[in-house]
Parts: structure tokens; sequence; C-alpha cells
């Protein structure tokens, strides 16, 4: 399965849009990214020396950190929510 498609993405967007048209708000985002994130890491506890995934991964877990930060700053509600809901910042 290619990295970038995800069997589950319609399901993901459903459940973390705002309302019945947005796919793109930072929750959708971080969401995606974080499923993504996921799946790559799998794939590497396997494929070891896979140098291309690592820096694809490193690359979506920067994007992430950023899509957070910005929520953070904008509305830290939101920002606690969905780190609670996806189990982030342990």
């Amino acid at each position: 399965m290619p990295s970038a498609t995800l069997p589950n993405k319609p399901e993901v967007i459903a459940s973390y849009r705002r309302d019945v048209k947005d796919t793109g708000s930072p929750e959708v985002q971080i969401a995606l990214l974080t499923e993504r994130i996921k799946h790559l890491t799998e794939h590497l506890r396997t494929a070891r020396h896979d140098n291309a995934s690592r820096r694809g991964l490193l690359s979506m877990v920067g994007q992430r950190r950023r899509l957070l930060a910005y929520l953070h700053r904008r509305s830290p509600e939101r920002y606690q929510e969905i780190i609670g809901r996806l189990g982030l910042r342990r």
C-alpha cells in the first residue's frame, strides 16, 4: 500500500471534521498525519533500511508539530481536545 493512501481516510475525516464540508481544518490534517505516521512506523519496523520512507516519516512528524503549534497559538481549547483524542504528548 502506498504511504500516501489510507484505507480509513474517509472515516478519519468524518470523525475529526468540524462541519459537513470540512476536510482541511488543522484537526483533520493532524488526524490524517497521525494515521500516516502510525502506518509508516509499522512499515519501518520490518524494513529497517528504507531510508527514503524514514525521511518521509520525519517530514510528516515535523509537519504535524507545526500544525499542532499553530492550533495551540490560535485555539488552546481545540489543541487540548485534539491531543487528548489522538493520545499525543503523553
